[in-house]
C-alpha cells in the first residue's frame, strides 16, 4: 500500500523574502526596505606595506563612524569568458604565421583551462543599508506583531516614501566614507537589482539576462 503523498502547495516565491523591487529599493515582506550599493575593489596585495596600513586605518575609521547597520555582501562565481576565447578565435584566424598560431592556440587552451579549474572567479562587493518598518512609530510596530515574513498594514506609498527619505541621507554618507578610502560606490537601479537576484536564484544559468518589466512608480 503506497503511502498518501501531500501536494507540495509552497512555491519558490513562498521562501524568498523579496516582496518587491521599486524607487531603486528592494522592499522586504516583512515591510522593511534596503539599499544596495555596488562598491568597487582595489589590489590589496599589489599595494605596499604602508598602503595596506593607511587602509585598514581608514576602514576602521569607516566602519567607527557608522551611527547604522550595513551589511557587507560578496558575490562569487567563475568567471565567464565565452566571449573572449571567441575574440582569440577570430584573431586566430586572421593570423597567417603558423608558428605565432601555435602559440596563440597555446595561449587559449592555457586561459580555458584555469578557468574551467576554477582558479579565475568574478567578484562583486555589494553594501546594504536597511530601513526597518520599526522606524515610523510605535503603532505600526505593534500592528507589526505576529506577522512574521508578511508585510505590516502600512500603505506601500507611505512605506515607500518614508524609506526613501531615510535611506537617501545614509546612502550618501557611505558613498562619501567609501571615496575616502579609494573606493567608488553607487547604488543599483531597479533593473540593476532585479538582474542581480535573477542572477543569485539561477547560479547555473551563466551569461543569462532576465526580461525586465518596467520598475513600479
Amino acid at each position: 500500500m503506497k503511502k498518501s503523498q501531500i501536494p507540495i502547495k509552497s512555491t519558490t516565491q513562498d521562501l524568498i523574502d523579496v516582496e518587491d523591487v521599486a524607487a531603486d529599493l528592494v522592499l522586504l515582506k516583512d515591510g522593511s526596505a534596503c539599499v544596495v550599493l555596488e562598491v568597487s575593489a582595489t589590489n590589496f596585495g599589489l599595494l605596499s606595506e604602508k598602503e595596506q596600513d593607511a587602509i585598514i586605518f581608514a576602514y576602521a575609521q569607516l566602519l567607527n563612524s557608522l551611527t547604522f547597520a550595513i551589511q557587507i555582501v560578496i558575490v562569487s562565481k567563475q568567471k565567464d569568458i565565452t566571449d573572449y576565447l571567441k575574440l582569440v578565435d577570430s584573431k586566430m584566424e586572421k593570423i597567417t604565421t603558423p608558428l605565432l598560431k601555435n602559440q596563440m592556440a597555446k595561449y587559449r587552451d592555457f586561459v580555458s583551462s584555469v578557468v574551467r579549474q576554477g582558479n579565475v572567479l568574478d567578484k562583486k562587493f555589494y553594501t546594504i543599508i536597511p530601513f526597518s518598518s520599526l522606524e515610523l512609530g510605535a503603532s505600526t510596530s505593534i500592528m507589526s506583531l505576529g506577522r512574521k515574513n508578511q508585510a505590516p498594514a502600512i500603505p506601500r506609498d507611505v512605506l515607500l516614501e518614508r524609506a526613501v527619505t531615510n535611506l537617501a541621507p545614509k546612502r550618501d554618507h557611505m558613498i562619501r566614507l567609501f571615496a575616502r578610502v579609494g573606493l567608488r560606490a553607487r547604488q543599483l537601479t531597479s533593473p540593476e537589482l532585479l538582474q542581480l537576484f535573477f542572477d543569485l536564484y539561477n547560479r547555473d544559468q551563466h551569461g543569462t539576462h532576465v526580461l525586465l518589466p518596467e520598475p513600479n512608480p
